[in-house]
C-alpha cells in the first residue's frame, strides 16, 4: 500500500472553506486493455457529500464505486473515501471527468491522457505463418489406411469396369466365328469340368454355339428348344448340320436327362464345338469363294 501511494498521480487537489478534495489515480495514461481504478478522498464538513462520477464520466462504458465508512477528524471534519474502477472505450475522442459540483463550488474536469496509438504498418509479413498438423496418432494412421484402401478399391472397380466396357466393344465389332472362338477360350479358362460342374459347362457351351448360329444366320437360337431351333436352321452344308445336331442331343442328355458326365465326356463335346465352327465357317468362306467366282463371270 505504500508503495502505491507513492507511485499514485494526483489528478485534482481542491481546496476551499474547510474542504479538501483530493483524486488520485496510480496512472493517467489509458490502456484501452485496463480498467482505471481511482481514489476520491474528501475531507469535509458532514454537511458536504462526496460528489458522484457515475454520470460526469466521458469516455468510460462502466464506472462502479466502493465507498468506504466515513471518519470523524478531531476537527469535526468527516474524512469519506470512495474508490471508482472507470473501464476505458475504445478509440474514444476523449477520456475525462466531467465538471462536478462540491458543496456549492465547481471543480474539474479532470482528464485522462488518451492512448498512443501506432501508426500502421505498410509491407508483408516478416513471418509466414505455417499451417499447424495434426499430431501422428494411431487414429490418425487408420484414417489414413482406410481412405488409402477405398480409393485403391475405387480405382480398381474404375479400371475394371474400364477394361469391361473396352472388352465388350471390341467384341461386338467382331465376326460371328471370332467372337464365337474368343468365347469358347474364356469358357475354357473358368475350370468348369475340373470342378465337377459339368452341367453349368454344358449349358454354357451350347448357349456359345446358340450364339454365333444367331449372330451369323439371325434365327434366335438362344430362346428355342433343340428341336424347334434344329427345324428353324437351314444354314451350312447338310454334315455340319447333322454335326450339331448330334452335339446339341449330347449335350441334352448331360443338361435335362440326368446323365453323368465325365472329363472326357467334356472334352468330346469341346471337340465337336470347335468341329462345328470349324467346318461352318470354312463351308461359309468357300460358298463366298463360289459366290464371287460367279459374279466375275
Amino acid at each position: 500500500m505504500a508503495l502505491l501511494a507513492i507511485l499514485a498521480v494526483t489528478l485534482l487537489n481542491f481546496s476551499d472553506g474547510g474542504i479538501d478534495f483530493t483524486v488520485e489515480v496510480e496512472s493517467a495514461q489509458i490502456d484501452p486493455a485496463k480498467s482505471i481504478f481511482l481514489d476520491a478522498v474528501l475531507l469535509a464538513p458532514p454537511s458536504v457529500e462526496m460528489p458522484d462520477f457515475q454520470e460526469r464520466v466521458r469516455g468510460f462504458s462502466v464506472a462502479e464505486d466502493d465507498a468506504e465508512e466515513p471518519v470523524e477528524q478531531k476537527d469535526g471534519r468527516v474524512k469519506r473515501v470512495t474508490h471508482w474502477r472507470l473501464v476505458p472505450q475504445p478509440c474514444a475522442k476523449e477520456y475525462k471527468i466531467a465538471p462536478f459540483v462540491l458543496s456549492d463550488k465547481v471543480a474539474g474536469p479532470i482528464y485522462f491522457t488518451a492512448p498512443e496509438y501506432e501508426a500502421a504498418q505498410k509491407g508483408a509479413m516478416e513471418i509466414s505463418p505455417k499451417k499447424d498438423m495434426p499430431p501422428l496418432s494411431w487414429r490418425l494412421v487408420a484414417k489414413v489406411l482406410v481412405a488409402g484402401s477405398l480409393l485403391a478399391v475405387c480405382i480398381w472397380a474404375c479400371i475394371f469396369a474400364l477394361r469391361h466396357i473396352v472388352r465388350r466393344v471390341r467384341e461386338h465389332i467382331m465376326s460371328p466365328i471370332e467372337r464365337a472362338w474368343v468365347e469358347l477360350d474364356r469358357l475354357l479358362k473358368k475350370g468348369l469340368p475340373g470342378r465337377g460342374r459339368y452341367k453349368d459347362f454344358y449349358v454354357e457351351l451350347t448357349q456359345l454355339v446358340r450364339r454365333y448360329v444367331q449372330r451369323k444366320y439371325g434365327i434366335k437360337a438362344p430362346h428355342m428348344t433343340t428341336e424347334e431351333f434344329l427345324r428353324e436352321f437351314k444354314g451350312g452344308e447338310k454334315a455340319s448340320h447333322e454335326a450339331l445336331k448330334a452335339f446339341f442331343e449330347s449335350a441334352d442328355m448331360v443338361k435335362f436327362a440326368g446323365v453323368e458326365a465325365t472329363p472326357d465326356m467334356a472334352d468330346a463335346a469341346t471337340e465337336s464345338a470347335r468341329g462345328y465352327l470349324r467346318g461352318d465357317d470354312a463351308s461359309a468362306k468357300a460358298a463366298a469363294q463360289v459366290e464371287g467366282a460367279k459374279k466375275k463371270v
